[in-house]
């Protein structure tokens, strides 16, 4: 009778413990507050990228030789006021470096060229009047009109003649390379003086892969960026594009056009470049690494009074950073960009600023 009056006494006391226990209030993890940050979600644009690589090459770019050997005479610049130097810009027309040669210059004899062209032009206006008189005849008049042609093209030989003595720019430019000669050393015919770009207008040759072939149409905008310009963007477009695919590659050729009137990009750079093949205007953008995945689905969280709600999406276009959201979210969600990798669905959460 002692030993039931003892296992009856055990198992009320047990009851009696058990009963306290689940009277107690338990915290769960649902009950914990999750710190998180979250961002309010506005419409925006984003684009659908094909990237290269390329060298960014100026559109004009000229080495000018000495045409006629002289003595050199490198010119003033008058934006400057001190000669002309690397990096100057130039115009087109301009004086940059003088050839003399007074032997040379005076065996031109341009003064005694136009001489005789002034003259003869004041015989063929006598001979013309004589002719209307009947004085000459139209044989001797005609004469007279040869000679001038003749004058007039010895001029114009003779300026052509001296104009090999100046080197001048023959489009608006930079100096690249100014070879050093000591002021008034003979410089030989043909020895390089000065070398110009004009890289406003720039291009670079690229190989994009086969399987960008029906993406990528002439005239599609394009992004260069450069590593030392970080925060700078030159635009550019598609100019040209090869039908033919390399069997060696895989890849087709194509031609881009950069605008580069700031001068930003230089004649050489290694130049990455993003084609805009997409866009979407007004879009639900989120960055990437919000997304989560689990069976073939996407999910993110959102905040509502304090409590992570799930949400399945569907995406759409997407670039380095960002992807676009077509379904799952609206505007002015507010969406979980830190602290989401510990949550469950309905957890509490504390947006933290």
């Amino acid at each position: 009778m002692k030993y039931y009056s003892t296992t009856f006494v055990s198992l009320f006391l047990l009851a009696l413990v058990a009963t306290s226990c689940n009277n107690q209030p338990q915290n769960t993890q649902n009950d914990i507050a999750t710190p998180v940050s979250v961002v309010e979600l506005k419409k925006g644009s984003i684009s659908k990228l094909i990237n290269t690589t390329g060298t960014a090459m100026p559109t004009y770019g000229v080495d000018l030789t000495s045409g006629m050997a002289g003595l050199y005479k490198l010119q003033t610049n008058p934006r400057t006021g001190k000669p002309f130097k690397l990096g100057d810009k130039v115009s087109k027309g301009q004086l940059i470096v003088r050839l003399e040669d007074k032997e040379y210059e005076n065996g031109i004899a341009l003064d005694a060229k136009e001489l005789s062209f002034e003259i003869a032009e004041q015989e063929q206006s006598k001979q013309k009047a004589l002719y209307e008189k009947g004085g000459v005849t139209l044989s001797e008049m005609r004469n007279t009109e040869v000679k001038v042609t003749n004058a007039r093209y010895d001029v114009e030989n003779g300026k052509l003649n001296l104009e090999k003595m100046n080197v001048t720019a023959p489009f608006d430019g930079v100096i690249v390379d100014l070879p050093h000669y000591t002021p008034d050393v003979r410089v030989e015919q043909g020895k390089a003086i000065v070398s110009l770009m004009d890289y406003s207008r720039m291009y670079m040759d690229i190989n994009l892969p086969e399987s960008a072939i029906s993406y990528v149409d002439a005239g599609q905008p394009v992004y260069i960026t450069h590593y030392t310009l970080p925060e700078d963007t030159v635009s550019g477009n598609i100019s040209e594009l090869s039908p033919a695919i390399s069997t060696e590659t895989r890849t087709f050729k194509g031609k881009i056009q950069i605008q580069n009137d700031a001068l930003k990009l230089r004649p050489g750079m290694f130049v990455k470049a993003d084609i805009v093949v997409d866009k979407a205007e007004s879009a639900i953008i989120i960055p990437k690494e919000v997304i989560q995945t689990n069976r073939r689905r996407k999910y993110v969280y959102i905040v509502e009074k304090n409590t992570a709600i799930l949400r399945e999406i569907v995406t759409g276009l997407e670039d380095e950073r960002n992807v676009q959201v077509v379904q799952g979210l609206n505007e002015n969600d507010n969406l979980v960009v830190r602290g989401f990798e510990t949550l469950k669905e309905n957890s509490k959460v504390k947006v933290q600023k």
